[in-house]
């Protein structure tokens, strides 16, 4: 017994969890619930379309812009592995902010609907703090207002009730994808704490 304690004693002490290990791991549950939540939520509107209507959509998809087109992002997991941490948590942090205030349309709807404002904000102020304490002095954000775009600002006024509908599942997607690229970021970053780890996509 006292050998045994020993060894898991010993295999404790040799990988401790750190704060930032923690956070990491808080932040990286949270956009996974996120990218389920509105990929769910888009999938149960999709499913709910005619085969014709669903190509329809899908055209729709590709000639409309998306809210976070103006941020530029590792372009494949190459890049994505080359990036550094702080890199990689300031596109999250962009990407994050980027849907706040659009997501505030999904408003009023159903319940779930109405959780991804809120959790996009949660998720913000976590990875804030993951990149200031990752930043050594580094001024990431030297005016923060000014990354607070908003191309989405008036986008849902005077639409009608099915042109409304189909903005809000465009979003609820491309929410979905963006939240996936997080994942996906947070996720390398955190690899990176652990030396011994194989950060391989």
């Amino acid at each position: 017994v006292v050998l045994l304690l020993s060894v898991v004693s010993l295999g404790v002490s040799s990988q401790p969890i750190t704060d930032g290990q923690r956070l990491f791991s808080i932040a990286v549950s949270r956009v996974q619930h996120l990218h389920l939540l509105a990929q769910r939520l888009f999938s149960d509107f999709e499913s709910s379309l005619q085969t014709e209507e669903q190509r329809q959509l899908n055209k729709i998809f590709l000639q409309d812009f998306c809210n976070s087109d103006y941020i530029i992002s590792p372009i494949d997991k190459h890049e994505t592995q080359r990036s550094s941490v702080l890199k990689l948590l300031s596109i999250s942090y962009r990407l994050v902010e980027s849907w706040e205030f659009p997501s505030r349309s999904l408003s009023g709807g159903s319940a779930p609907r109405n959780q991804i404002f809120p959790k996009l904000s949660e998720l913000k102020t976590g990875i804030l703090l993951l990149i200031r304490a990752n930043q050594d002095g580094a001024e990431l954000f030297p005016d923060t207002s000014a990354l607070q775009l908003a191309p989405y600002g008036n986008y849902y006024q005077s639409l009608g009730a099915d042109e409304s509908l189909r903005r809000t599942y465009e979003l609820l997607a491309w929410i979905a994808l963006d939240m996936h690229k997080v994942e996906t970021y947070l996720t390398v970053a955190k690899c990176r704490l652990s030396p011994e780890a194989n950060c391989t996509l």
